[in-house]
């Protein structure tokens, strides 16, 4: 009887050490990891703040593949949330905090057979040259509970929580940029363009700078309009003046529709014209500006397959629909390029003389 009394106190001795030992471990914790990702904010952003979002990159998935998702009605933006299943452990996320294209906070539950646990989650975003920078990260203080289950089975949460972040942001980025790739290209055919003034800036430029000199072309056309006064009446286009892919050369104009002729100064690298009105072939891209050529190619090889001819003397346009400044994801950006065929009587663009 003595003998059991005995091993009685000395378990309770061990249990007691042990409880005073891991009460004594620092339980706070605050892991983060970041990534780059060739994207605008605002797309990065969009990804992260739904929760629909999440198992199309989240790592979890590969982990336990029994994992199931419930969504709510609200699963974006404050007050959000969604919650799991999952072999091994059930939790859920509700959205604390948003502030738009800047940061994101969260607060996460784990239902486990020890009892309930929960941490706070964070996410930042960061415009940089290259794109956004993204930084993931949790922070919290483990229990008593659980600093023993982590010591006794050799169990590393910061490592683990690092690698679960670094395969969650290598996820993300790679939805995120495939994503931005989706284009589509659409020949709709034979229709009439109204034509009309225009200002514009004029540029040679190899057939891959392209983009880059509309860049440059057309602020430079928006500025001149806005510091003279003068009506912006229609969306900013690219004019293709010539357009040789044998000798990787173009010579471009950056324009915006006006509503009457301007006359102007005699230095000035801004000028006005008029495009009369004309038969096209039209044809319009969904996606990023990189896919113009390609739409250009389909609206040529149309026009050949259906017996047009494209005057030489008629250039080639395309009207960008909507603002990128307003429209973050470039598979959304729409663009109709005109290409003028030779079914109307040929009437040349006559440059406005200047005064």
């Amino acid at each position: 009887m003595k003998i059991i009394k005995y091993l009685f106190f000395l378990v309770l001795l061990v249990f007691i050490g042990g409880a005073l030992y891991f009460a004594t471990k620092d339980g706070s914790f605050q892991i983060e990891k970041s990534t780059l990702i060739e994207a605008p904010v605002p797309v990065v952003f969009k990804k992260v703040n739904d929760y629909k979002t999440w198992e199309n990159w989240g790592p979890w998935k590969k982990n336990d593949s029994t994992m199931v998702f419930n969504y709510p009605e609200k699963t974006s933006g404050e007050g959000a949330s969604y919650d799991w299943n999952g072999k091994d452990w059930d939790g859920s996320m509700n959205t604390t905090e948003v502030i738009p294209n800047q940061s994101i906070k969260q607060e996460i539950n784990f239902q486990t057979p020890a009892g309930d646990r929960s941490a706070q989650v964070y996410w930042r975003f960061e415009k940089v040259d290259a794109g956004t920078k993204v930084t993931w990260g949790m922070q919290g203080e483990h229990g008593l509970v659980d600093k023993a289950y982590f010591s006794i089975f050799n169990i590393d949460f910061d490592t683990d929580t690092r690698k679960m972040f670094t395969e969650g942001l290598a996820g993300l980025r790679k939805n995120v940029e495939k994503e931005l790739q989706v284009y589509s290209i659409n020949v709709d055919g034979v229709t009439q363009y109204g034509g009309g003034f225009y200002m514009y800036s004029t540029t040679a430029t190899s057939i891959e700078g392209i983009s880059q000199k509309v860049n440059q072309l057309l602020p430079t056309v928006s500025n001149y309009m806005e510091q003279n006064n003068i009506t912006k009446a229609g969306r900013p286009m690219t004019i293709y003046n010539s357009y040789d892919k044998t000798s990787n050369t173009a010579i471009i104009s950056g324009a915006i529709p006006t509503t009457t002729r301007v006359i102007v100064p005699e230095d000035s690298n801004v000028l006005c014209n008029f495009m009369p009105a004309q038969t096209v072939i039209k044809t319009t891209l969904k996606g990023n500006y990189k896919n113009l050529n390609e739409a250009i190619e389909q609206g040529m090889q149309y026009i050949t397959d259906n017996g047009y001819k494209k005057p030489n003397e008629k250039a080639i346009f395309a009207i960008y629909i909507n603002d990128p400044e307003e429209v973050p994801n470039p598979a959304e950006w729409l663009t109709e390029i005109y290409i003028p065929i030779g079914s109307q009587e040929d009437t040349e663009s006559t440059e406005i003389q200047r005064q």
